[in-house]
C-alpha cells in the first residue's frame, strides 16, 4: 500500500523515463481520474493510502507506450462537457469547438431546422448543436460501426435520443431527405503524412482523406452544391484554403467564410450556396 505522494512520485519517474510530456501533470490526472477525484482533493490527501493499484499501473504502462490519456481513462474534455471516447472514435480536438461556434453564428436557435452530420464519430459535434439548438432535429452518418457505437452512448447520456438519428453509410449515401445545413469534420490529412506516434492508436479512417487530403472535402462540396444544401460547415487542413477556393472557383455560390484556429492556422470554412 502506498500514499498519493509516493504514487505521483512513482508514477511520474515512470513517464519521465518514457519521454511522456509533462510527467508530474500526467501522474496527477491519472490518479485523479483513477480515484475520481479532483486536483484539490489530489493536493490536500497526499498522505491517503490507496491500497489497490494495480489498474492505475496498468494505465501508466499504456501511457508509457504513448497511448493516449482520453482512450486510457474512456473521457475527454469538449465544450466544457464531459464525453464517453474510447477505441473506434477520434478523440475530439479543441480546436472542433471552433466549428460549433461557427455554425452557431449562422442559424436561428428558434428555428427547427435541419442537420446533417457526416463522421459523427463520437457524436462531440451532433450533440453539442442539439444542446445548443433545441428545435433541431439531426441525421449523424459515419462509416465505422465501432464510431457509431460510442455515439450512441453519449446520446444516451444527454437523452438525445429522439433528435439525433445515427446511420451507417458513406458521406451522404444514405440520406435522402432534404436538410438545411451540413456540418463535418472529416478526415483531410493526406495519404502519406508523417503522423505522431500516438496518432497511431487512432482510427485511420478517422485521419486520412486521400491521396491529397481534401478528396473527401471536394466530394461533400460536390454533394453540397448539386443538392443546393443552403449551409456547408467543415474543418480542414492547414494549407488547404487555397485548394477550396481553387476547387469552387467556377461554381456560383452566396458566401465562402474561412475560419482560423486557436494557432492561427486556416482550420474549417461555411460555404452558403
Amino acid at each position: 500500500m502506498q500514499t498519493t505522494r509516493e504514487i505521483l512520485k512513482e508514477i511520474t519517474q515512470q513517464l519521465s523515463q518514457s519521454n511522456i510530456p509533462r510527467p508530474a501533470r500526467e501522474a496527477q490526472l491519472l490518479v485523479m481520474a483513477y480515484l475520481q477525484k479532483d486536483e484539490l482533493w489530489l493536493i490536500t490527501n497526499s498522505s491517503y493510502i490507496i491500497e489497490d493499484t494495480t489498474k492505475l499501473f496498468e494505465w501508466v504502462q499504456r501511457r508509457c507506450k504513448n497511448e493516449p490519456f482520453e482512450y486510457i481513462v474512456k473521457r475527454v474534455s469538449f465544450y466544457s462537457e464531459k464525453f464517453y471516447i474510447a477505441k473506434g472514435a477520434l478523440i475530439p480536438r479543441p480546436e472542433t469547438e471552433i466549428l460549433i461556434d461557427e455554425v452557431l453564428k449562422r442559424v436561428d436557435v428558434d428555428v427547427p431546422l435541419r442537420f446533417v452530420e457526416v463522421g459523427v464519430g463520437s457524436g462531440i459535434i451532433s450533440i453539442m448543436l442539439a444542446k445548443k439548438l433545441p428545435n433541431a432535429t439531426f441525421i449523424a452518418v459515419d462509416i465505422s460501426q465501432d464510431a457509431l457505437n460510442i455515439a450512441k452512448i453519449n446520446i444516451e447520456k444527454f437523452n438525445l435520443e429522439k433528435r439525433i438519428t445515427l446511420r451507417l453509410g458513406s458521406l451522404l449515401d444514405e440520406v435522402d431527405e432534404e436538410f438545411d445545413y451540413l456540418v463535418s469534420n472529416p478526415p483531410y490529412i493526406a495519404d502519406d503524412a508523417p503522423l505522431e506516434s500516438n496518432l497511431s492508436y487512432e482510427p485511420q479512417n478517422a485521419l486520412f482523406g486521400g491521396s491529397v487530403g481534401d478528396e473527401l472535402i471536394q466530394k461533400l462540396l460536390d454533394e453540397v452544391l448539386k443538392r443546393k444544401i443552403k449551409f456547408f460547415s467543415c474543418e480542414m487542413g492547414y494549407d488547404q484554403m487555397g485548394k477550396i477556393s481553387t476547387y469552387l472557383k467556377e461554381t456560383p455560390f452566396k458566401a465562402l467564410e474561412f475560419y482560423k484556429d486557436l494557432s492561427d492556422f486556416d482550420r474549417g470554412f461555411t460555404l452558403e450556396v
